[in-house]
């Protein structure tokens, strides 16, 4: 990755811009819960909705679907690994076909309580450890992208900004859409800084506001050294399990809208 220097805030911009707010929902269990869906729902333009491995149940599912459908949130398969008891967080060991099938049922789940809920699924954002194998390890990256393609090749496949999974979907033929996380550090490689690490996780929700209005101004992730990487950003993340994520996605939907930045689903 090319690496600019930091370029000052500035709330013009030479042409209008949008992007994507989205958050990982559905991340319950039976009568277990997880981050408050309703109300995030109310401040994001897309919801990722985890499929069942991770976290979620056909319950939890369906009923979140159908809260997007009524707030015309747009909706996205959320596939993790095998692995409720670690929260989809941990490695768990799959051979390269093993977790294109496992992506594959996942999307397939998905796909199918989206259309019950009135509201088909249009995107698939691979979940914790899953998704962080995509930034470098293109066995796990073509997988995933392989299970999208099979299940539904319309379906967009959401990936970390300069990730590698990025430049395998689209050799692929799928269309990809690019994402920064509000709330995680960036290291100097544009890499997410490992939860063990202290401060990988961000909980000032103005500084993490004021940090996203920067990477979109400059199109470009910014480390934890502060060195902008350049990317295409198309979505940000705001995590709703993360402590204060209400607070927080209002206020970086705030900064950017007074920005003159438009908020809206990349589908």
């Amino acid at each position: 990755m090319a690496v600019e220097k930091r370029k000052p805030i500035m709330n013009t911009f030479k042409k209008p811009l949008h992007v994507d707010l989205n958050s990982d929902m559905g991340e319950g269990f039976g009568a277990y819960r997880m981050g408050d869906d309703e109300a995030i729902l109310n401040i994001v333009s897309s919801a990722n909705v985890a499929c069942g491995f991770h976290a979620g149940d056909p319950e939890i599912m369906a009923h979140t679907f159908s809260m997007a459908r009524e707030r015309g949130v747009a909706v996205g398969a959320h596939p993790g690994f095998p692995d409720l008891w670690g929260f989809g967080r941990r490695i768990i060991p799959h051979s390269t076909g093993e977790i294109e099938r496992l992506v594959a049922y996942q999307i397939g789940a998905a796909e199918a309580l989206s259309r019950y809920a009135r509201h088909p699924i249009t995107y698939v954002k691979a979940h914790g450890a899953l998704g962080n194998l995509t930034q470098a390890d293109h066995d796990v990256a073509t997988a995933i992208a392989r299970a999208i393609k099979a299940v539904n090749p319309d379906l967009v496949c959401m990936t970390f900004a300069g990730a590698l999974m990025q430049k395998v979907a689209s050799e692929m033929g799928l269309r990809t859409c690019c994402e920064v996380f509000a709330d995680r550090a960036y290291d100097e490689n544009g890499h997410l800084v490992p939860r063990k690490v202290p401060g990988s996780v961000l909980h000032n929700a103005q500084e993490a506001a004021a940090r996203m209005l920067r990477m979109v101004e400059a199109g470009a992730i910014e480390t934890v050294t502060g060195r902008m990487l350049p990317v295409p950003i198309d979505t940000i993340c705001v995590h709703s399990d993360t402590p204060g994520a209400i607070e927080m996605a209002a206020e970086v939907r705030h900064v950017l809208e007074n920005a003159g930045v438009t908020i809206k689903s990349f589908v």
